[in-house]
């Protein structure tokens, strides 16, 4: 099985696709990091798209689709994937199809985790951390149990990330809005769209994904 996971930064995409290679041995492909492990491995694709960086230009669709390709032939038929970043233009989009199908693979699932702009922001921007351990706290759902101490380690210091702000996290949603809205009329076309609520609990998040690609969502 093939799918696509949309969503803003926030919205929980990572964590999900984490639980689906954990429970069902699909292989998350971020664009981003693949790109990178090409990079790093000197393949023929990877040394392409290291000239194009180190000139200072944004890698191409052709370069991108390379870097797919070849991930993909190097997965066992048996493994499904996870799209994440990628595709973003129709362009893309056709491409995905293009390099599938010589794999023998089609798209099944599109997946969107929809949210709440305002409630995500305050998801995002209540989040803080355990300077020492690294164990997650929020201003408003999950305070320590003594404040100013952490529950895990007994640490005093926390900190947050500089780009959890209101102002970032906005971009962040017009960003995705603006990259999103060309492709999903082309696959709510063909009637592989669902949507989930990506403000629910991580379980349900989990449970209603599950749903869907059981043919039971």
């Amino acid at each position: 099985m093939n799918i696509i996971l949309l969503g803003p930064p926030g919205a929980g995409k990572g964590t999900q696709a984490s639980r689906l290679e954990a429970d069902r041995g699909m292989v998350q492909l971020s664009t981003g990091d693949m790109l990178r492990a090409a990079v790093k491995a000197g393949t023929p694709v990877g040394l392409k798209a290291k000239a194009v960086m180190e000139a200072g230009e944004l890698v191409s669709d052709e370069i991108v689709s390379g870097i797919i390709d070849d991930r993909l032939g190097g997965l066992s038929a048996d493994q499904g994937t996870i799209f994440d970043g990628y595709p973003r233009t129709a362009p893309q989009a056709e491409s995905l199809d293009t390099i599938l199908d010589a794999h023998g693979r089609k798209l099944d699932h599109v997946i969107e985790l929809s949210v709440d702009e305002d409630a995500l922001v305050e998801r995002i921007t209540g989040r803080f951390s355990c300077a020492n351990c690294g164990a997650n706290y929020h201003d408003k759902f999950k305070l320590p149990a003594v404040e100013g101490t952490c529950d895990v380690c007994g640490h005093h210091e926390f900190k947050r990330r500089p780009d959890d702000n209101e102002e970032t996290v906005r971009t962040r949603m017009a960003e995705y809005r603006a990259k999103t809205a060309p492709i999903l009329p082309l696959y709510e076309a063909r009637g592989i769209v669902s949507r989930v609520d990506g403000m629910a609990d991580i379980e349900h998040v989990t449970a209603a994904i599950e749903a869907i690609l059981d043919g039971k969502g």
